[in-house]
């Protein structure tokens, strides 16, 4: 539990770096990959867009980064959030677009918040995938 309080206030820093002038709700993660040989920590924060379909989630800036670095293999993904009024959301929760992008590269991804921990599996049960490529 202490290495998750830590890696979560360390996401908490970097909600700084989250573009929300529109929601003023500000995410940032965590996510801890591997290629095989080693994990690496790959963060990301929310950055939004006038245009709100092109807004992308701090979970996916993180997973994408993971991707294009060929760390393909999802451990952990701790989750913070600073609501409008600057006070910490204590169990934020993906959208369902972030689920799919989880599952799509990891059945046991853990996600981690203040209050509580899941599986990918349990926040998206009846997922899909055209095919297996783990």
């Amino acid at each position: 539990m202490r290495e998750s309080s830590h890696l979560l206030n360390k996401a908490l820093e970097y909600t700084k770096f989250s573009y929300a002038p529109y929601s003023k709700f500000k995410v940032a993660c965590i996510l801890i990959a591997s290629n095989g040989n080693e994990d690496k920590e790959f963060y990301g924060v929310n950055v939004e867009n006038s245009s709100y379909g092109l807004t992308i989630c701090a979970e996916r800036v993180a997973i994408f980064k993971a991707i294009s670095e060929e760390y393909k293999i999802l451990k952990a993904l701790y989750l913070v959030a600073v609501d409008s009024e600057g006070f910490e959301v204590l169990d934020i929760m993906p959208c369902g677009a972030c689920r799919q992008v989880m599952i799509e590269f990891s059945d046991n991804l853990s996600i981690i918040t203040r209050k509580s921990e899941y599986k990918i599996k349990e926040l998206i049960p009846f997922s899909f995938r055209l095919k297996n490529h783990i």
